[in-house]
């Protein structure tokens, strides 16, 4: 039986994918990065989770200090979710899409 999960989605990646929702036969295997963390997660998640629920999760897994998650947008190519309440199929995510999570007021690198 052959793999499901995109290629993209195992690397640079830590261990196994974190489980979002309950719909584990329709998962859609994403991942989540979060820019200042330079990390990502793998999330095996119910399509109908809301993207808010993601940003969530994998702000616990990377960057667990963070206290206000309203400080971070969610891209998903390249543009920005404004309605994070919305379910994560109304996206136009697919099995290997990318979400980057980062700080709504980036900061410059000194």
């Amino acid at each position: 039986m052959k793999d499901a999960t995109p290629f993209v989605s195992s690397l640079r990646t830590r261990g196994e994918p974190l489980k979002l929702g309950s719909n584990a036969e329709a998962a859609l295997h994403l991942r989540a990065q979060v820019l200042e963390a330079w990390d990502a997660v793998r999330i095996d998640a119910d399509p109908s989770a809301s993207v808010r629920s993601l940003k969530e999760l994998a702000l616990k897994e990377l960057a667990p200090d963070v206290r206000n998650v309203d400080e971070y947008v969610v891209k998903l190519n390249g543009f920005e979710i404004l309605d994070e309440s919305a379910p994560i199929s109304s996206s136009a995510a697919k099995d290997g899409s990318i979400f980057l999570i980062a700080d709504r007021q980036r900061r410059p690198v000194e």
